[in-house]
């Protein structure tokens, strides 16, 4: 796949996004600033903005990844959510701070709320870069948000269309031919 085959438009820069999660970054480092962080990566979509967030933070925090699945190699979630890597990291009596690249219908995210709560965290909260308010169909707060985007499939900065045009650096929509 060819990404100028591919794409149909930019929907955020790269400049955009990197502006964005300094602004996060910021909020993030004061809010839990001597408190203690652990961060949780969502992967594979998420892993870019965490990344990119933690160089951003002027507080320690500890890393640890999960992964999960709910969309398999399709453009919809199919509602059940699989966890595929679990924590490494004990998170009780610990602030969580969830990081995950989008939020669609809000499945995936409550359900690793849920899960780290009742593993004893002692917060949980959720940071996501995009957000899309049109499709919840679980209303789950979500601290930190990055970007409300339209109903859009998109792709690049971390997130793909069935594990191609992760490494683009700007958030795109990717072309609906290429998947209806």
């Amino acid at each position: 796949m060819k990404t100028h085959e591919c794409v149909q438009s930019v929907l955020i820069s790269a400049q955009e996004i990197q502006q964005r999660i300094a602004e996060l970054a910021q909020q993030i480092s004061k809010d839990y600033r001597d408190k203690g962080l652990l961060v949780v990566g969502v992967l594979k979509g998420g892993w870019m903005y965490l990344a990119d967030l933690v160089r951003q933070l002027s507080i320690d925090v500890e890393v640890d990844f999960v992964s999960v699945s709910s969309y398999g190699r399709g453009t919809k979630s199919s509602g059940k959510v699989n966890l595929l890597r679990d924590l490494t990291t004990d998170c009780g009596g610990r602030n969580v701070l969830i990081v995950e690249d989008i939020i669609d219908s809000g499945i995936t995210l409550s359900h690793l709320k849920d899960l780290f709560l009742k593993r004893y965290a002692n917060t949980v909260e959720i940071t996501a870069l995009l957000s899309k308010p049109s499709r919840r169909k679980i209303d789950i707060p979500v601290k930190y948000v990055g970007f409300e985007i339209p109903d859009e499939f998109v792709v690049g900065y971390g997130m793909d269309y069935a594990e191609n045009l992760r490494g683009l650096q700007d958030v795109c929509v990717l072309k609906r031919e290429v998947y209806e």
